[in-house]
């Protein structure tokens, strides 16, 4: 049984409707894309799996349990964790304070996430362990937010942009980190338009175009069909 499988997820805004029936899953240990463009539905479907937006219609099914209609705590206590678009730390809160906000060892495993296991992945973290997270730089805030939800211990990481507006070198730092997570076998869902990083660190790709499931298949599928790229991902 996969870990998550969403089944004709449907949604919008104030009776706009943005995804038509999107269709894909998501299995234990497995890392998963979200392609498209700007404004095709991308951001809905994650607001949808982790409670933000109520959907229209569909199913979500996760670890077992439909949570389609279940609030954003229970999905997150579920196993679910969010790194944001815009990442949303705690600006007035220092580094350790935002990542034992909402810290939880509900659902982890032989190999908890604690601070010192998170400080090992993010080095820059420890030395700003009493730095406001207000005054970090963009980079080190996504750290921080990646950090804060590996912290609820996840059995699935969903991550919105994830590298949106960060410096290459900093961008480069944070695929190295979600290549090491996927080697240590957590399931993740990236979002980002970063084609040539997520090509190798995917499993699995699905492009939406318009509220719907325009193509899904492995990087190397993907690679082998350019016209794929240039129709749905081009500018």
């Amino acid at each position: 049984m996969s870990l998550l499988q969403v089944r004709g997820l449907q949604a919008g805004y104030a009776g706009s409707q943005v995804l038509f029936g999107i269709d894909f899953e998501v299995d234990n240990g497995e890392v998963l894309t979200l392609l498209g463009r700007n404004g095709m539905g991308k951001t809905t479907t994650v607001k949808c799996l982790s409670g933000l937006l109520k959907p229209a219609g569909g199913t979500i099914e996760f670890n077992g349990q439909q949570v389609q209609r279940s609030p954003a705590y229970r999905i997150g206590r579920a196993g679910l964790g969010l790194v944001p678009e815009g990442r949303q730390v705690f600006p007035t809160l220092t580094v350790r304070e935002n990542l034992i906000a909402t810290a939880s060892t509900r659902n982890a495993g032989a190999r908890p996430w604690t601070l010192e296991r998170v400080f090992e992945l993010f080095p820059r973290l420890r030395e700003r362990t009493s730095q406001p997270a207000g005054k970090m730089s963009g980079g080190e805030q996504q750290m921080l937010a990646i950090g804060r939800a590996l912290m609820t211990n996840p059995k699935l990481l969903i991550l919105d942009e994830a590298t949106e507006g960060l410096a290459p070198l900093v961008r480069q730092e944070i695929w190295n980190c979600l290549a090491q997570l996927k080697q240590e076998g957590l399931a993740m869902i990236v979002v980002d338009k970063h084609l040539k990083a997520l090509l190798p660190l995917a499993n699995r790709h699905v492009i939406i175009e318009k509220g719907r499931v325009a193509w899904s298949g492995s990087g190397a599928e993907l690679t082998g069909q350019p016209e794929l790229v240039h129709r749905y991902l081009g500018v």
